[in-house]
């Protein structure tokens, strides 16, 4: 199992943290492709639109005879052969999204942390704990941790650290996301990833009970199998012993 140091806001290290190797394992590029894929499909708004020959303006009054005049025949001013006529076969407003299967999302999340970890772009604070809520200070942690680029802060989910709002909003390149709303893309999108303690602790547990039972350690099913199995033993104990 590997580990990973846990710092706080001035750099300095305060304790390690145990990360599962089934969670910061091995990295299915193809499936955070997908992942990557499937959220950029829901943020395109959708919102192109032409108008079609009876969205045009324009009157509908035959513009001349059908026959007679040697021209060629007409029926409408808001023809798609005219200038300033309907379109055909436009681009309609219409979603992008479409379905993706949890378990695949939640295995591209894996992956993804994988990923950060492997390339040493994974940090994490004991907490962020801002006595003021001062981006001038805030900076200065980032600096001390090491952050030249751009960054995404992970929070506990029900944390409400109303400094570390205010601290964080006016930092270019940084973006702050609560635990439960992590995404592949969020965490591919910038240089370095920092959770608080919290946060990666209840992610990790998360992604562990979500994990197909293919990929649970041997040693985790065996202890849950003599789980399970240690009531059926005494209730066929006490069935022989009420018959005796």
């Amino acid at each position: 199992m590997a580990t990973i140091d846990i710092h706080d806001l001035s750099g300095k290290k305060v304790g390690t943290f145990d990360l599962a190797d089934e969670i910061f394992g091995a990295v299915n590029e193809d499936l955070l492709w997908e992942a990557v894929k499937h959220y950029r499909a829901g943020q395109h708004r959708g919102t192109h639109a032409t108008k079609a020959r009876w969205q045009v303006s324009g009157s509908g009054k035959k513009l001349w005879k059908q026959k007679g005049t040697g021209r060629a025949r007409i029926g409408s001013i808001r023809s798609p052969l005219w200038r300033h006529g309907g379109t055909v076969h436009g681009p309609v407003p219409r979603s992008y999204d479409y379905a993706f299967p949890r378990k695949k999302l939640l295995g591209a999340l894996r992956s993804a942390l994988a990923a950060k970890f492997a390339d040493g772009k994974l940090t994490i604070v004991n907490a962020f704990e801002l006595k003021d809520a001062k981006t001038k200070q805030f900076r200065a942690a980032l600096d001390a941790l090491k952050v030249d680029k751009t960054v995404l802060i992970v929070e506990a989910p029900n944390a409400a650290n109303h400094n570390l709002e205010l601290s964080a909003r006016n930092i270019k390149g940084l973006e702050l996301i609560a635990g439960n709303d992590v995404h592949p893309y969020h965490l591919l999108r910038y240089d370095r990833v920092i959770f608080s303690h919290p946060a990666i602790e209840k992610l990790q547990l998360t992604l562990k009970d979500t994990l197909p039972k293919r990929q649970r350690k041997p040693a985790e099913d065996e202890g849950a199998k003599k789980a399970s199995a240690a009531p059926r033993k005494r209730a066929r104990h006490e069935k022989a012993a009420e018959v005796a």
